[in-house]
């Protein structure tokens, strides 16, 4: 009886442990959690895109991977989110080349004279090419992260103006501009001839009203989300300076633990979206710029020939701007033999 009951409650605690499952295979198909961090409100169009990219990679693995996407700052502002990188705070980010020029100096590559009212097809070709290869090669050395394929065009910066017309670059000439900061941007305001003015983002509306500065550098969507025609805005040369543009990248330890199969799953489908995504960011630069135009601000778009000889007469002080951003001489290097690539074509 002793004999049966122990074969019975044997069989009893055999199908109990059958049907639970292996704790080691509970681990081992356990969602890999990406966590993405962006400064940007949620119906900004780089969340938009991230968002999308973010929905269908948890899709696309099946699950394997799950993802989370933290906006407004609420994780990190971009200027930050490097060193959260590099510290395994967040595993993705995708923050603006600009903001990174503190830890990698060559990410201002941009606001050299060669990239000057550059059509958006040049900056693409670099940016696509050995140049944005280049500059991928450096953040995986110093932040720690992989890039993952083309950026993301935010827009092109132009000037604005509430004090005064602006018909061509000559009107520039002694006026006080308000720009995000950066020693490139504040060359670049100095060299036609105005002063620069670096007022925070919070501040512009009440400070361009109130008269402490003329005008500013910014994009469309910018100007237009502020709503700076309430504040004085009247005037805009479309002379398209300088392009912003945002950089995927996830951390090398999260990469890593993806493994060859889903390393090619996320790399793919971030490159067969990028171009729907770049489509988007212009349409709303697009949609900004129709905005600005119903609310009364005026725009002149100078002739190629004026942003030609601008370009020229800036390159002269090349070398100047380089050493001034600190952008490696390979780096300089690598952006005139793309740009010439193109020039060629």
């Amino acid at each position: 009886m002793t004999y049966k009951l122990s074969r019975r409650t044997f069989a009893a605690g055999a199908a109990l442990a059958a049907a639970l499952p292996c704790p080691y295979v509970a681990r081992a198909e356990e969602p890999l959690h990406l966590r993405c961090s962006l400064d940007t409100a949620p119906s900004h169009r780089r969340n938009v895109s991230i968002a999308d990219f973010l929905a269908k990679l948890e899709k696309a693995s099946g699950g394997r991977i799950r993802t989370e996407l933290f906006q407004s700052g609420q994780l990190f502002a971009d200027l930050n989110v490097g060193k959260a990188l590099i510290q395994g705070q967040v595993e993705m980010a995708a923050p603006g080349s600009w903001v990174l020029t503190g830890l990698i100096p060559d990410a201002d590559f941009f606001n050299l004279p060669a990239l000057y009212g550059q059509p958006i097809e040049v900056v693409h070709r670099a940016i696509d090419g050995p140049t944005g290869a280049l500059l991928a090669r450096e953040i995986e050395q110093r932040l720690k992260s992989h890039v993952l394929g083309p950026w993301l065009d935010l827009g092109y910066d132009n000037w604005y103006s509430a004090t005064k017309p602006l018909h061509s670059l000559a009107d520039l000439q002694g006026m006080k501009i308000r720009n995000p900061g950066g020693a490139g941007l504040s060359w670049r305001t100095r060299f036609f001839g105005a002063i620069a003015n670096t007022t925070a983002w919070p501040n512009v509306p009440l400070a361009l009203s109130q008269g402490t500065f003329d005008g500013l550098i910014s994009t469309d969507e910018s100007v237009a989300s502020a709503k700076l025609w309430e504040a004085g805005v009247k005037y805009s040369l479309a002379d398209h300076q300088f392009v912003g543009e945002y950089i995927p990248m996830i951390s090398l330890a999260f990469w890593n633990k993806l493994g060859p199969e889903l390393q090619k799953l996320t790399t793919d489908l971030w490159a067969e979206n990028i171009p729907t995504y770049r489509a988007n960011m212009a349409a709303a630069q697009k949609e900004a710029r129709q905005m600005l135009t119903a609310h009364g601000v005026q725009f002149t778009d100078p002739p190629a020939q004026e942003i030609a000889e601008a370009r020229g007469r800036m390159m002269a002080h090349q070398d100047e701007v380089a050493k001034l951003l600190n952008i490696s001489p390979r780096m300089v290097k690598q952006v005139m033999q793309d740009i010439g690539a193109v020039r060629a074509g």
